[in-house]
C-alpha cells in the first residue's frame, strides 16, 4: 500500500483538476490521471474503460504505460476480443490476478493470450458506478514484475476510479445536454425556416379578376379555371414561359374549397438534384449524411391545402414515381422511413415543355401524365393577345410605380402601339421587365420607353429580316429553358446546335441574359 498521506494528496488534486476541467479537455486529464496513479502504485500501466452508450459496449477508451512498456489497445469491444474478462465486469467484479496468465481459468483462451503477449504478470481491475449505474472501470497491472494485492490497494483504484468515473459521467451529462439543446435549436430554425417558407410560399391569394386581358383567349383560360377550381380534381398549366401559369394556379387555390389551408408554390428546376425527394416528401434523421433532424417535406407541409409544382417535367424519375404514388393513393413515403404517411393535397402543376416529347424519350412517365393531365389548360402567349397589352402595361405601373417613387399619368400613344406589336417571347415576365425598366428611366408622368424602341420593333417589320427572326425564336427558346444552355432538353438540344455555336449567335445578336424579374 502506498503512503496514505501521498494518497490523500494524490486524491485532492485529482478531485480539484476533474471538478473545473473543462469537457473538452478531459481525455488529457484522465491520461494525467492514470500516469499518476501508476506512478503512486508502483505498476507499469493504467487503463480506463467505459460501458460506452452508442452500443452498450465496455471498451479500453484510455490507456497509459512507463516507457518501454505497452499501453493496453484502446478502441476494442472487451465483448469480442475478452469474453470471460467481459462477463465479470458486467456483473460488477473486482479482479486481481498475482501471477498471469497462470491463474486465469482454462475457458479463458483469449485472455491468456493477451496476458503472455503484452505481457501482463499482475492485474487489478474495479467496476465503477455512478447514479446507480455501471459506467467505467479502472485497471492497472505490471509488466516486468509480479506483485500481490491488498484490499487497501484494491479501494485506493476504486476511490481514483470514482473520480475519473464521475468526471466521464459529468462529460456524458454535458453532451448530452449539448445535444439537446442543439435538437432544440435545430429545431427552432426548423419551424423558424418551415414558417418563413410558408409565408413565402404561400403568398397572397389572388382572385380571377385581379388578372388583367380581356382578350377571348383569356376569357376562355379564365373560363375553364373557374370551372375546375372548386372540384378538386388535378389540374395541369400547359404554356410558355412568363404566361402566368403561377397567378392562375393562385386563383384557382383562392377559388377551391381549400383556400384555407396553405398553398405550396415549388420549382421543380430549383430544386438541388441530389435532394429533390428529401425537399418533396421529407426525410428522417440520419436518412442520409447531413439529416441530423427529420424534415417534412413539401407535400406534408400542403397537407389539407394545395401544392403548385412548376416545371413538372424537370421532376427526375424517382421523384415522378414517388409522385405517382401521392397523386394515387394520397401516400408518401420519407427518405429513411419505413412507413408511408397520408395526406390530403390537391396538386396543381404546370410545365412549358413538350410532355408528350418528353414521355416518347422516356424522360417523364407516361401514367404520370394521364394522372397529372385531368384537366389541362392551355395558356395563351401574349403574341395570341394582343389587345391585353394595354391594359396589362396600366396594372404593372399601378402595381410598381409607388415602390419605385413614381406617378405615371400617361402612356405615349406611339409606345404603346409598339408594345402591342412586339411578340413578347418573353410573355408578361418579359413585358413587366420593360415596364420596370421604362418606370425607372421616367422622370415625368408620362411613361418613357424612348430607350427601347429600337429592341422593341413590331413584329411584322422582325420577319422581313432572318437576323430578327432568328433573334425573336432564339429568345423564345431561352426563355422557355430559363436561358440554360447544356444539358438534355435545354437550348443547345433543342435548337439542335452545339452549345459554343449557339454562343457566338448569341453574342452576334447582342442577346443578353436579362436579369431575374418577378412573374407575374
Amino acid at each position: 500500500m502506498g503512503n496514505p498521506a501521498r494518497f490523500e494528496h494524490l486524491v485532492a488534486d485529482l478531485w480539484t483538476r476533474f471538478s473545473r476541467v473543462p469537457l473538452e479537455q478531459a481525455d488529457r486529464e484522465i491520461d494525467h490521471a492514470l500516469q499518476r496513479l501508476v506512478e503512486f502504485l508502483g505498476t507499469d500501466r493504467g487503463s480506463f474503460l467505459e460501458l460506452l452508450p452508442e452500443d452498450a459496449a465496455i471498451t479500453i477508451t484510455h490507456s497509459w504505460a512507463r516507457p518501454g512498456v505497452s499501453p493496453a489497445a484502446t478502441a476494442t469491444p472487451l465483448a469480442d476480443a475478452f469474453p470471460w474478462y467481459h462477463e465479470r465486469l458486467r456483473r460488477g467484479e473486482a479482479l486481481r490476478f498475482e501471477r498471469l496468465p497462470d491463474e486465469l481459468p482454462a475457458e479463458a483462451l483469449a485472455e491468456r493470450a493477451y496476458a503472455a503477449r503484452l505481457p501482463m504478470l499482475s492485474h487489478a481491475v474495479v467496476p465503477l458506478r455512478v447514479d446507480g449505474s455501471w459506467v467505467c472501470a479502472l485497471l492497472t497491472s505490471t509488466a516486468r514484475s509480479y506483485r500481490s494485492w491488498s484490499d487497501a490497494d484494491v479501494e485506493q483504484l476504486r476511490i481514483v476510479g470514482q473520480i475519473l468515473a464521475s468526471a466521464i459521467y459529468r462529460r456524458r451529462l454535458e453532451r448530452e445536454l449539448q445535444e439537446s439543446l442543439g435538437e432544440v435549436r435545430r429545431l427552432r430554425r426548423r419551424l423558424e425556416a418551415e414558417s418563413e417558407y410558408l409565408r413565402e410560399a404561400t403568398g397572397s391569394e389572388v382572385g380571377f379578376e385581379e388578372i388583367a386581358g380581356r382578350s377571348r383567349a383569356l376569357r376562355e383560360v379564365l373560363e375553364q379555371a373557374a370551372q375546375v377550381a372548386p372540384t378538386g380534381a388535378t389540374v395541369l398549366l400547359l404554356g410558355e414561359t412568363g404566361t402566368g401559369k403561377e397567378l392562375l394556379a393562385r386563383a384557382i387555390h383562392a377559388r377551391s374549397g381549400r383556400r384555407e389551408h396553405p398553398l405550396i408554390l415549388v420549382n421543380c428546376a430549383a430544386l438541388p438534384y441530389p435532394l429533390v425527394e428529401s425537399e418533396l416528401f421529407g426525410h428522417e434523421k440520419g436518412a442520409f449524411t447531413g439529416a441530423t433532424s427529420a424534415k417534412l417535406g413539401r407535400f406534408e407541409l400542403a397537407d389539407g391545402g394545395t401544392i403548385f409544382l412548376d416545371e413538372i417535367a424537370e421532376l427526375p424519375p424517382e421523384a415522378q414515381a414517388k409522385l405517382l404514388r401521392v397523386l394515387e393513393d394520397g401516400e408518401l413515403q420519407r427518405l429513411g422511413a419505413i412507413r408511408s404517411r397520408r395526406v390530403d393535397v390537391r396538386v396543381l402543376a404546370a410545365t412549358n415543355r413538350n410532355l408528350e416529347r418528353a414521355m416518347a424519350e422516356g424522360r417523364f412517365r407516361e401514367d404520370l401524365y394521364y394522372r397529372l393531365s385531368v384537366f389541362p389548360i392551355q395558356l395563351p402567349p401574349l403574341r395570341q393577345r394582343r389587345e391585353d397589352v394595354p391594359l396589362l402595361v396600366w396594372d404593372l405601373i399601378q402595381r410598381r410605380q409607388d415602390g419605385l417613387g413614381r406617378r405615371i399619368e400617361r402612356v405615349p400613344e406611339s409606345a404603346m402601339r409598339m408594345l402591342s406589336e412586339y411578340a413578347w417571347p418573353g410573355n408578361i415576365r418579359e413585358l413587366a421587365n420593360v415596364v420596370e425598366r421604362a418606370l425607372i428611366l421616367s422622370n415625368g408622368p408620362a411613361l418613357c420607353l424612348d430607350a427601347f424602341t429600337a429592341s422593341l420593333k413590331p413584329q411584322a417589320r422582325q420577319s422581313e429580316r432572318l437576323d430578327e427572326v432568328e433573334r425573336v425564336h432564339l429568345l423564345r427558346v431561352l426563355e422557355r429553358c430559363r436561358w440554360r444552355i447544356n444539358g438534355p432538353g435545354n437550348a443547345a438540344e433543342t435548337l439542335g446546335l452545339n452549345p459554343s455555336t449557339l454562343r457566338s449567335r448569341l453574342k452576334k445578336l447582342g442577346l443578353v441574359r436579362p436579369p431575374l424579374a418577378s412573374s407575374a
